[in-house]
């Protein structure tokens, strides 16, 4: 046999599913993805673990089909989305250890995966935009801090699902008299082809239009929003505001508010670069936790998922900046 596998890396978020397994010197001996989410609240624990252990079996038999050992790999390091509350990281733990991965299991929010991705050492705050919202920070020692991102009722707003709500809310309330004038009651229907918010109200109702396709009215309110509109401005407002009040809750916390820190950007509405919203985020970041540095991730979050199984390893110099280059490429 050659090289010892000594990370199990799992990235698992809403729509795919990323493994990798790491060598003790950080570099990749097989990878695989698997085209499905990971979603315990609505299939089970046990299903979607199951779920899971196709796409880690095809990255264990790829390793092992190149020459590597996968009989004693140290840390399963395993970033999952749905892992919102720490008893569910414990649940999730237990869940995945019982299938006989590695020596230790380790389960995160994946929103540490995209952290760890976009930093040289576990220190720093990341903000992630997607369909959703969520924020966590980490420190060297291992104490982190997070919120339940779950939604309205731990207090979140925003992520794009959110944002095509808010835009329809104001677009219908504009068109119906009820609200103030905004273009968003004209360019949010001609998305979908159509004359009239009324007509998109019935359309997504009656399912002609699926609702699921919402997401896709994001980056026109972003669009709405750089031709001038005001309502479209407020909410690319209040977004930014958003992913600086929760990143420097976070940085408070974590004793980092007046040091020099990292703030990690990552999901699809952060990692388009919208230049109004990143215009708003640098001006607002600056008041409030000047020394932050802000960033956005272009790495894998496999990658960060990898990472923090090393920091948990014996991991030799070198082996994270070996890693890293493998994702680089």
């Amino acid at each position: 046999m050659g090289v010892t596998a000594s990370v199990l890396a799992i990235d698992a978020g809403n729509s795919k599913t990323d493994v990798a397994v790491v060598g003790p010197d950080g570099s990749v001996l097989a990878s695989a993805r698997g085209h499905h989410g990971f979603s315990p609240p609505k299939v089970g624990i046990e299903r979607a673990v199951d779920l899971l252990a196709g796409t880690v079996g095809e990255a264990l038999e790829r390793a092992r089909a190149r020459g590597a050992s996968t009989d004693a790999i140290e840390q399963v390091s395993a970033c999952l989305a749905n892992a919102d509350l720490p008893v569910e990281e414990v649940e999730l733990s237990a869940a995945l250890h019982a299938r006989g991965w590695g020596r230790t299991t380790q389960v995160r929010n994946d929103t540490f995966a995209i952290l760890r991705a976009g930093v040289d050492e576990p220190r720093g705050v990341a903000v992630v935009c997607g369909a959703g919202i969520n924020c966590v920070g980490m420190l060297p020692d291992g104490r982190t801090a997070r919120y339940p991102a779950i939604g309205k009722i731990s207090g979140d707003w925003g992520g794009g699902q959110g944002l095509a709500e808010e835009a329809l809310w104001y677009a219908a309330r504009a068109e119906d008299g009820r609200g103030e004038p905004t273009a968003l009651a004209r360019t949010l229907p001609e998305h979908f082809g159509l004359d009239s918010m009324y007509a998109l109200i019935e359309a997504l109702h009656r399912g002609t239009i699926p609702y699921g396709r919402t997401h896709e009215l994001t980056p026109v309110l972003f669009t709405t929003s750089t031709a001038g509109d005001p309502v479209a401005r407020h909410l690319v407002r209040r977004l930014a505001r958003e992913v600086v009040v929760m990143s420097t809750v976070v940085l408070e916390r974590l004793g980092l508010i007046g040091q020099e820190a990292s703030v990690v950007l990552g999901g699809g509405v952060l990692a388009a670069r919208h230049p109004e919203l990143d215009a708003h985020m640098a001006a607002m970041m600056a008041e409030k936790a000047p020394k932050a540095a802000l960033s956005v991730v272009t790495a894998p979050p496999v990658l960060g998922a990898a990472l923090l199984g090393l920091d948990h390893t014996d991991a030799p110099p070198g082996a994270r900046a070996r890693l890293r280059a493998h994702y680089a490429g």
